[in-house]
């Protein structure tokens, strides 16, 4: 799906606001200023739900290295962790101290 263009956009805006200043005027009770919110607020809820996009990307999970023991897994190992690779346990030494297993 496309965004919406800036004349729908805009046009969406001016219907709004058109429906805010043709609302009855305010007189001396609040119930015509609590109706033109109301009125402003379900004109809001309409064109901010025919503004939000349908469709949702989701990023793919992330990729990790090939499958442990594997002669590849080693060379991967010790190209990302260098030296804090221990290849006889499979683990590495991270930045916080802490061991962990490479994937």
């Amino acid at each position: 799906m496309r965004p919406p263009s800036r004349l729908t956009i805009v046009i969406a805006a001016s219907a709004g606001l058109a429906g805010l200043i043709m609302a009855a005027p305010a007189q001396a009770g609040t119930g015509d200023i609590v109706g033109a919110g109301l009125l402003g607020l379900g004109i809001g809820a309409i064109v901010g739900s025919a503004l939000t996009p349908t469709e949702v990307y989701v990023a793919p999970p992330p990729a990790y290295g090939p499958p442990a023991w594997t002669p590849a897994w080693y060379r991967y190992c010790r190209a990302v962790h260098g030296p804090y690779f221990d290849p006889r346990s499979g683990y590495f030494e991270a930045a916080d101290g802490g061991f962990y297993f490479c994937q």
